[in-house]
């Protein structure tokens, strides 16, 4: 079979962003009646580029204001589009979800709102609750950053701690209808979760989001405890009438990613393996990549070579060292690391929305010389694997890979070929 494995992994990875790009999935989800003036809001990285889908599809009059991280943003004409800062909330973000709260506080039952929602809402939409500062939220938000918190636990705490988060948007919208649409960037697709869920009732509480800082040893400011044992923090649940006249509309998510490049995959000749959305530490969840992977250059099971094994969803790095690198970098270190160079199987993890944590690459590629080449540098896998340095590890081999914002989101992509064959036990 003769194939270009690196080629191959890359048109995987740019076929599962396409897959879930605004341009691909918004149009179709909109309200048939696209005539009347409609405000449009949204946050997340994704937000931009859904606007000027909006603009596009709308027939009446619109108007707006969308916030997105830096460098993710649109040319739009009528939305006007702000960049903030993620993961960590900054100023810019405070100041937006304070106009975004102004915007929509004052409208009646003939309005209409769309509000644009995509992974990274939540620390770009950043509102403190009432006694709290963004110094607060910073704070916080760093050490669930660095604890190994899976996303929906850093939510709940978010959601808690936020003016705007955990159903309040929809409550400030009220009486107007607001049709949310969202890309989901999270396991299990929960719209509780995806970027903490602002217009939908929240069944978390302020009991669990204390819990959760308990249960990773966050001391967080006296304010933060304060708020938290305050019946005032809790979020707005299912039963509150301001929820009748919001609607929530997932229009992509990672499965739909995977599946877009599983069929990519057959085309070029691989049986794919979809393993879905996956959680836990990066460097854990490599090693089943790799047990997998081992199983079937060796015995040809779960199934046979030539194939793929592909997998989504959102790990975690519990920071230990002070290498550079995110998730992905991470989970392929490891998984150089456990497979030392197996004949045949070639790898890539990479973020959908073009930016690895906080880096400036989306991910990286792996290959069976990956492994010797970096000890022929000096360089050994285990001991960047302690320093977290997934980012240096894979820079010095020439193996980054760099998009630039894609301006989606739906999370992290992971690609594993193998062209070997089994091999004869005997």
């Amino acid at each position: 079979m003769s194939v270009d494995p690196q080629k191959i992994l890359r048109e995987l990875f740019a076929t599962a962003i396409e897959a879930a790009h605004p341009r691909q999935v918004l149009e179709a989800h909109l309200p048939k009646d696209r005539s009347g003036r409609v405000i449009v809001i949204g946050a997340g990285k994704a937000a931009a580029a859904m606007a000027e889908v909006v603009e596009r599809c709308w027939e009446g009059e619109v108007s707006g204001l969308v916030v997105t991280r830096y460098g993710h943003g649109a040319n739009c004409k009528k939305i006007e589009v702000v960049e903030a800062a993620h993961p960590v909330p900054d100023a810019a973000g405070l100041a937006v979800a304070k106009r975004v709260l102004a915007m929509v506080s004052d409208l009646t039952e003939d309005d209409r709102v769309i509000f644009l929602l995509s992974g990274g809402g939540s620390a770009l939409l950043a509102l403190p609750a009432e006694g709290l500062t963004l110094a607060d939220k910073q704070t916080i938000n760093k050490a669930l950053l660095k604890s190994g918190a899976t996303i929906g636990e850093m939510n709940c705490v978010r959601k808690h701690l936020s003016a705007i988060k955990g159903g309040r948007l929809a409550k400030a919208c009220w009486p107007a209808t607001v049709y949310t649409y969202a890309i989901s960037d999270v396991p299990g697709d929960l719209a509780t979760v995806i970027a903490s869920g602002p217009t939908v009732a929240d069944p978390s509480t302020s009991a669990e989001a204390l819990a959760i800082l308990k249960r990773y040893g966050i001391e967080a400011p006296v304010a933060v405890r304060n708020w938290l044992q305050n019946p005032a923090s809790e979020t707005v649940k299912a039963d509150d009438p301001c929820l009748a006249r919001s609607h929530f509309q997932l229009i992509a998510r990672p499965q739909q990613s995977l599946e877009a490049a599983a069929v990519k995959a057959r085309e070029a000749g691989f049986s794919p393996l979809i393993l879905g959305d996956l959680e836990g530490e990066s460097r854990e969840v490599a090693k089943v990549h790799a047990g997998i992977a081992r199983q079937i250059v060796l015995h040809g099971q779960p199934l046979a070579a030539p194939c793929v094994i592909l997998s989504g969803g959102e790990t975690t790095v519990t920071v230990r060292g002070n290498g550079r690198g995110g998730r992905n970098a991470e989970f392929l270190l490891s998984l150089t690391e456990n497979l030392k160079g197996l004949p045949g199987v070639y790898a890539l993890a990479g973020d959908t929305d073009g930016i690895d944590g906080s880096e400036d690459n989306a991910g990286a590629i792996m290959t069976p010389d990956s492994y010797a080449r970096a000890e022929a540098l000096g360089l050994s896998a285990s001991d960047e694997l302690d320093n977290n340095n997934g980012y240096g590890y894979f820079a010095a081999l020439d193996a980054l890979i760099v998009t630039e914002p894609t301006r989606t989101n739906v999370n992290d992509f992971r690609a594993i070929l193998i062209l070997e064959s089994p091999k004869n036990d005997a």
